[in-house]
């Protein structure tokens, strides 16, 4: 950074540096010897260079004795400025003020003349007001004596226009007056409008023909004007009097009042509409809604007449006759919808754009044939909007008696069960290799159509209390249906399936033995297992379109999942069946392999005959469930998996029970292993032309599983001496603590009591101390060899099998 006296007075010369250093200097000046040649110059430049600010120094010193006395001066001087300027300042404040002063002078009669003006101009429209207010009382009295309704439309509603203007002087006399007049003109108009109005269609008797209809026309223009109440009365007396007709033809004694000819009624509102659009229909203004409103109060006195006479006669009431009369209501309200729009109801809503249609039960809700239901299921769910005003205008009173019909439905859906039972029967199950076998069951499409048509029956009759008795009804029936036509119908398991002999086995007899079901009965389960996922999804889809039919209020009290977890059994019992099967068919031959005398083989062949006769049964049955659940892929995963987690288990068991296995015999039977073991990984598409890949949880559980089988053959094949090497390589190879587990293996190697008490010991001892916080049980967690590295083992053990060989 620069000095201060730098940044004032910026110098280049060496003698002005801060950090000046002489003796730097005297070296800059003379670097060498011969440079002291011409000191003399130097000096003499120094030396003037000294006199030089030496008269500088003094020229300074004398220009500052005069400061002083010129600051003063200085002073003074601004001082008399500021006193001048503040003079002139006060002036030209003087002069504002007095130029404000007369401005306001100025613009004060100005003011006066504009208030003057907008006085008299609001004087002058008020007398206008005044004079057209006056006038025009004395018009309207005179037009309503005369009945010029026409006229007095258009100048009543300007003469209250005007009135309107002179609210704020009430208190003048004149004023209040005129008002006064206004008033009794209006109530006076009232009352001879009603009187027209009683004159041209008289309460008691016949319309009057040539009535003043051109009269009555304006009149109604003039009801629009006057109190809200003389419009509602002309409306009131006028719809009595069109249906006072229609009282009387449908009282209650008469034949034409019950349901059986309810049509007539709707026939005759009709006819009726139509003589009132030719005779009256300019005599209303269209914004009336006459038309409209006179349907309106027709519905209205029949629901109130039907609930009447249903009351009385409810013995006579039948399910046909009942379902007769609320179809033709609804046709009646549909009809009303298409025509009006329900502007005159108070309690109506704007219909909503409704959504596109999702759910399968929700396909043309109208269709009586029960239309075919689609079942996507991941599908968003629609909730339609009420799209009919007059939805239940009339048929609401046949809603007490629908006991009638749900009673009805109850009976039908009975037989229906009843029938399915005994079709079932006759028909007896699917037949093998045909469309049928393994397919849904057609009960059950008969079953969801019926209850489809019978759910939209019911929501067109009520979506209140009936709904939630027909859904009891349904949970009733789709329980019975689970019990009666999918459980009461599965094949039951029987003990005398008839196994294979050893001797059999042993001379490869195969095809021996039957399964224990019949290809037929694999069918039908596979077809009650299919029939189950349909009726599951279906129910789902059943619930949702329940809940939208329904009135909000009793959406929680709809639920089947109590049926769906019915149905969800039945699906778990037809795979534990197709499992037990297919299980128990190679029962005898894992039986026939731990009886085998594995101590007197004496080369390793091919496959063993137990082995074989396992292969031909999955080959036989494998293939026909997988066909017959071909459009429910995920049960055939899951039964592939429930068998493997069955068989596997079973299969190490009978590994256990071969005693005293010799070398040879444990190679044969490490063969025979990986043989099995390559049959279940294939087992999801044995069989099948299409080879597709099993599914990653499927092979996880066989190659874990069949893994554990081979490494125990492994620990039975090697040498029990020494001792520790032996019990090392079993804890290694297969990861388990427990010493059941352990003298198993030792049994398979045919080993003595003696020793196996040594070993056992030293088994204990070799385990390796379970971690801190842990229960210390006989499970270890060791690292076991890979699946690929299994299958590289086997490898090399088939290669030296097939040099011996």
């Amino acid at each position: 950074p620069l000095e201060p006296g730098e940044a004032v007075f910026p110098s280049q010369d060496p003698l002005d540096r801060a950090d000046f250093n002489a003796v730097e200097y005297i070296n800059t000046l003379f670097p060498t010897e011969q440079s002291l040649a011409n000191i003399d110059d130097v000096v003499n430049k120094i030396r003037l260079k000294i006199r030089c600010l030496d008269d500088n120094i003094r020229t300074v010193v004398r220009g500052q004795t005069n400061v002083g006395q010129d600051g003063r001066q200085a002073l003074e001087e601004a001082q008399v400025a500021i006193g001048q300027l503040f003079g002139k300042i006060k002036d030209i404040k003087d002069k504002a003020e007095k130029s404000e002063q007369m401005v306001k002078e100025i613009t004060r009669d100005i003011k006066q003349l504009d208030h003057a003006k907008r006085h008299l101009t609001t004087s002058i429209t008020t007398l206008n007001h005044l004079h057209m207010l006056a006038g025009g009382v004395d018009s309207l009295e005179a037009m309503t004596r005369k009945r010029q309704y026409g006229e007095v439309a258009n100048l009543l509603q300007g003469v209250v226009n005007v009135l309107e203007h002179f609210h704020k002087y009430m208190g003048i006399p004149q004023i209040r007056q005129l008002s006064e007049r206004v008033k009794v003109a209006q109530s006076e108009l009232g009352t001879q409008i009603l009187a027209d109005f009683e004159e041209a269609f008289p309460a008691q008797g016949s319309k009057r023909a040539g009535g003043p209809s051109n009269v009555l026309r304006d009149a109604c223009l003039v009801a629009n004007v006057l109190d809200p109440r003389i419009k509602q009365e002309i409306i009131k007396k006028f719809i009595r009097q069109h249906l006072s007709e229609y009282m009387v033809l449908f009282q209650e004694n008469q034949d034409v009042a019950w349901l059986d000819k309810i049509d007539r009624r709707y026939a005759w509102i009709k006819r009726q509409l139509v003589d009132y659009e030719e005779k009256y229909g300019r005599m209303f203004p269209e914004e009336w809604c006459m038309t409209e409103r006179i349907a309106v109060e027709f519905c209205h006195i029949t629901r109130t007449e039907l609930a009447k006479v249903m009351r009385t006669r409810a013995k006579e009431i039948e399910v046909k006759l009942l379902l007769f009369a609320i179809q033709r209501t609804t046709n009646f309200e549909g009809l009303l919808a298409k025509r009006f729009s329900g502007c005159t109801l108070t309690d109506v809503k704007k219909p909503e754009t409704p959504l596109e249609s999702t759910n399968p039960f929700l396909e043309d809700d109208v269709g009586e044939d029960g239309s075919e239901m689609e079942e996507d299921l991941d599908r968003p769910k629609k909730h339609k909007a009420p799209d009919n005003p007059f939805h239940g205008i009339i048929s609401k009173c046949f809603e007490p008696h629908l006991y009638v019909y749900i009673e009805s439905q109850d009976k039908n859906l009975g037989e229906m069960i009843d029938r399915f039972v005994s079709d079932f029967r006759a028909q007896g199950p699917p037949k093998a290799g045909t469309e049928d076998g393994g397919a849904v069951l057609p009960s059950c499409a008969d079953l969801f159509v019926y209850y489809k048509k019978c759910m939209v029956q019911c929501s067109q009759l009520s979506t209140g209390e009936p709904m939630i008795a027909f859904t009891t009804i349904f949970q009733k029936y789709l329980r019975e249906y689970a019990w009666k036509i999918l459980s009461g119908n599965l094949p039951k398991t029987s003990s005398n399936s008839g196994g294979l002999t050893i001797k059999s086995l042993l001379q490869e007899k195969e095809g021996s033995e039957a399964a224990k079901f019949t290809v037929e009965e694999l069918c039908l389960i596979c077809s009650i297992l299919s029939t189950a996922e349909y009726c599951l999804a279906t129910t789902q889809q059943l619930e949702d379109k329940l809940k939208e039919k329904v009135d909000k209020t009793l959406v929680e009290r709809i639920n089947l999942t109590g049926e769906m977890d019915t149905f969800s059994n039945v699906i778990s019992n037809s795979i534990q069946l197709l499992v037990q099967d297919l299980d128990a068919a190679c029962d005898p031959a894992l039986t026939a392999m731990s009886k085998m005398p594995w101590q007197s083989v004496e080369h390793v062949g091919d496959q063993s005959p137990y082995v074989t006769s396992v292969i031909m049964h999955i080959k036989q049955i494998v293939p026909i469930i997988r066909d017959n659940l071909a459009s429910t892929r995920k049960y055939f995963t899951q039964f592939c998996i429930k068998f493997t987690n069955s068989f596997i288990p079973k299969f190490i068991n009978h590994l256990f029970r071969c005693k005293t296995i010799s070398m040879v015999g444990a190679e044969q039977l490490l063969l025979d292993t990986h043989s099995l073991k390559t049959v279940l990984l294939d087992l999801p598409s044995i069989g099948s032309q299409v080879v597709r890949k099993a599914p990653a949880s499927y092979t996880k559980i066989v190659v874990k599983g069949m893994t554990r089988a081979e490494m125990i053959l492994k620990v039975v094949m090697a040498p029990h001496e020494p001792s520790v090497v032996f019990v090392d390589n079993y804890i290694k190879l297969l990861a388990d603590g427990n010493p059941e587990t352990f003298q198993k293996t030792l049994d398979m190697k045919g080993l003595k009591r003696s020793e196996q008490s040594s070993m056992l010991e030293l088994f204990r001892q070799r385990l390796p101390t379970p971690p801190s916080g842990t229960d210390g049980g006989p499970s270890l967690s060791f690292s076991t060899p890979t699946p690929e590295q299994e299958n590289s083992r086997i490898r090399k053990l088939e290669k030296l099998i097939k040099k011996r060989l």
